[in-house]
């Protein structure tokens, strides 16, 4: 009988200990790790971050400029680091972060001295979006696709070349720019053309003459004329037609489209022009 209560005493003993042991592996567990850049002064959290950035850490350099930011956010070295979180985000392809950082560099400093660079940071971040808006040499086709980063990228070089015309990122952001203005014209062009092919006439001259009237001077309104003078012939409006091919022929002599027609449904898009 004391055998039997001398173990049963005894498992318990252990049990009551091995609760102790897990409840102190949890209290381990759930504390959280000491962040060694407490009392960090901005100068050496920016020091930090930097060679970071420059060893290839970006994810990391960026977590410590954003550790300067909300600690001291007062000051140049908080300001520099708002543009290096930017940056950092755009490298790695987190454009919602990376606008978010330039948007609100852009709202705080407005006067600052690197206000055109940050417009320019903002115009890349929208035009390197995957180049979803240049990508119509994918399968999927142009017309499904959303333009709003692209013109949101128009939108930023535009500010930075209005604002700061002699700025050094100027004359790419004018390149750009008219980068642009000629795919746009294409998406407009190709949407255009789809409706046509579909004999969605009145849809196909409306977007063709869009393209036109948007979009001056791009190489894509050789293929918008030439639509506006097939849906117009198809819609029985005569004097729209002849007019449109008045325009084709005074601009582009010797387009092949005034002899061959519209492309062919096989012709990739993009070799149009």
């Amino acid at each position: 009988m004391r055998v039997a209560l001398y173990r049963l005493w005894t498992l318990r003993l252990l049990g009551a200990a091995a609760a102790v042991v897990l409840l102190g592996l949890a209290g381990c567990a759930s504390t959280p790790s000491k962040d060694e850049t407490l009392g960090w002064s901005s100068a050496k959290l920016y020091a930090e971050a930097k060679d970071e950035m420059n060893s290839g850490n970006t994810d990391k350099g960026v977590k410590l400029y954003e550790k300067l930011e909300s600690r001291y956010p007062y000051g140049l070295l908080a300001q520099q680091a708002l543009i290096e979180i930017a940056y950092g985000n755009y490298k790695q392809g987190e454009r919602a972060q990376a606008l978010a950082a330039a948007d609100r560099f852009l709202k705080l400093y407005p006067n600052n001295p690197y206000t055109d660079y940050v417009l320019y940071l903002k115009g890349l971040i929208n035009f390197n979006t995957n180049q979803g808006w240049f990508s119509f040499l994918s399968d999927q086709k142009l017309y499904e696709r959303d333009q709003a980063a692209a013109k949101q990228s128009f939108e930023s070089f535009k500010e930075l070349v209005t604002r700061f015309p002699e700025s050094k990122y100027a004359p790419d952001a004018r390149q750009r720019m008219r980068y642009i203005v000629n795919s746009l014209a294409e998406y407009e062009t190709h949407v255009a053309l789809f409706y046509y092919r579909r004999g969605a006439y009145v849809a196909a001259a409306d977007r063709a003459q869009r393209a036109i009237e948007h979009y001056q001077d791009a190489p894509a309104n050789q293929l918008a004329l030439a639509i506006l003078v097939d849906a117009y012939g198809k819609l029985g409006m005569t004097q729209l037609r002849d007019d449109a091919e008045r325009v084709l022929k005074l601009n582009y002599p010797q387009s092949t489209y005034l002899t061959e027609g519209l492309p062919k449904r096989d012709d990739p898009f993009w070799k149009l022009w």
